[in-house]
């Protein structure tokens, strides 16, 4: 870079840091706006340049008012989206380890536990997270050393959207392969999630141990009663994941139990047969002596 186009960078990002640290936040929220606006897909070198070799002077100030601030939410997608660059930058370890450094994993995975944050903003902070796994096998192990399976675990069976739903999902998987340390906390995970009331976290949960249940090799003997209660719902892209994988676990240790477990479907205890599900006393429902799960289930166990 000649003299005269360094000089004019350096006033530039100077002038930038400035205006940031008197700036109201919403001069803060425009100066976020504009950087993920003009700044998208660059590399870690291209926003070395873009700073004059002063960027992580721009990161430092906005992981401190991330930390601040993520509490109560101000311009919190804004800054997440900011954070993201520098995160996916190709050759841009600097910035990751700057970022991890002053405990940026932690904030993130607190703000998709949060009751109060935004379903976008839990997608954005899931997307850093992605960002983090995605640069290797240690980060992998941060996550996770920093109780990441659970966090995450947690926010897919709570989350409102599809969209973060499967962002949490997609991060699971990611952290169980090529990650031996922590695979079989993911799979106990994942077998966690499928009593859960959210039907679609149950169809990603199964789908998922599909996945996953190779990798780990063992099935472990907790998988078999949340997985045969799969068979009572009367949702199909769960009953069809949950059978598939059934399928899948045959070559397992656990194929003996599953076996049984089938088997005895086909008697329901006496409490399952009192228990109905209320639309069954509309008196405009046709009569039906066994609750409608349980038929379900029964149906279910003669198509495998």
């Amino acid at each position: 870079m000649g003299s005269s186009k360094q000089q004019s960078a350096i006033s530039k990002v100077t002038n930038l840091l400035q205006e940031w640290d008197k700036g109201s936040k919403v001069v803060r929220a425009k100066i976020l706006i504009d950087f993920v606006r003009q700044n998208q897909n660059k590399t870690g070198p291209e926003l070395e340049q873009e700073f004059a070799q002063a960027a992580s002077l721009f990161l430092t100030r906005l992981t401190a008012w991330l930390r601040l601030t993520y509490m109560i939410g101000t311009s919190l997608n804004e800054q997440l989206r900011a954070i993201s660059i520098f995160l996916s930058a190709s050759s841009g370890h600097k910035f990751m380890a700057e970022f991890i450094e002053v405990g940026g994993v932690l904030t993130l995975l607190e703000i998709i536990g949060l009751k109060q944050a935004k379903e976008d903003d839990k997608l954005e902070s899931l997307k850093c997270l992605q960002c983090v796994a995605n640069a290797g096998r240690k980060y992998k192990e941060l996550i996770c050393e920093s109780y990441g399976i659970r966090a995450v675990a947690e926010c897919l069976a709570k989350a409102k959207s599809e969209e973060t739903q499967d962002a949490c999902r997609n991060l699971l998987l990611m952290l169980a392969q090529g990650n031996f340390k922590f695979e079989v906390q993911v799979y106990k995970g994942l077998i966690a999630l499928l009593p859960c009331t959210s039907p679609k976290a149950q169809q990603m949960a199964a789908q998922s141990l599909r996945v996953v249940q190779p990798i780990v090799k063992s099935a472990n003997p907790s998988i078999v009663e949340p997985l045969l209660n799969l068979l009572k719902t009367l949702h199909l892209e769960v009953q069809y994941e949950a059978i598939e994988l059934i399928k899948e676990l045959m070559d397992y240790e656990v194929s003996d139990s599953l076996l049984k477990g089938l088997v005895l479907l086909l008697r329901p205890a006496k409490e399952d047969l009192i228990r109905k599900p209320e639309i069954l006393d509309d008196p405009d429902v046709p009569r039906i002596n066994a609750p409608l799960p349980v038929f379900v289930q029964q149906a279910l166990q003669l198509k495998q």
